[in-house]
């Protein structure tokens, strides 16, 4: 079997620097990055559980449910009946909207400048390559690790 230790590692310093960049950009914003991630999730229109928000984000759904909870009693979320079963769907309120277009404003054009720099400079195929290796890793993280037991 081929070693790609030192692929990995890259791709691992580009993703915690990727993360870093986030975090550091919600604080400057005045928010945590929980919050977010959270409005950046919702901000495409379409309502989502919490359990779906928690498995977007990779975060605990009582994490996903503290923040859901802090917005809606400051009217930017409202839980709302979901289609099929019991759990209650999140969106966002007209001044959700309004708060998440403010907040996310100076993140979408940052990455919009990142990503016409970048595809200036490599084919589009390389997000391909990025969500397959997210996908084949999070198959083997559950299959080596997350599916044990804790120590």
């Amino acid at each position: 079997m081929e070693n790609h230790r030192s692929e990995l590692d890259r791709f691992y310093r580009c993703t915690i620097r990727m993360d870093g960049l986030y975090y550091l950009a919600a604080r400057h914003l005045g928010v945590n990055e929980n919050t977010l991630s959270l409005f950046y999730a919702l901000d495409g229109g379409a309502p989502l559980s919490q359990k779906q928000l928690a498995e977007e984000m990779l975060i605990p759904k009582t994490t996903v449910n503290s923040v859901v909870q802090e917005y809606v009693r400051e009217g930017y979320l409202q839980l709302l009946p979901a289609p099929h079963g019991r759990e209650k769907t999140v969106s966002l309120t007209p001044e959700g909207q309004a708060y998440a277009r403010q907040l996310l404003q100076p993140i979408y054009a940052a990455e919009e400048e990142a990503m016409a720099a970048t595809l200036s400079r490599f084919s589009p195929e390389f997000l391909l390559a990025a969500e397959d290796l997210t996908e084949q890793l999070y198959r083997s993280f559950h299959r080596h690790i997350l599916s044990q037991k804790e120590h």
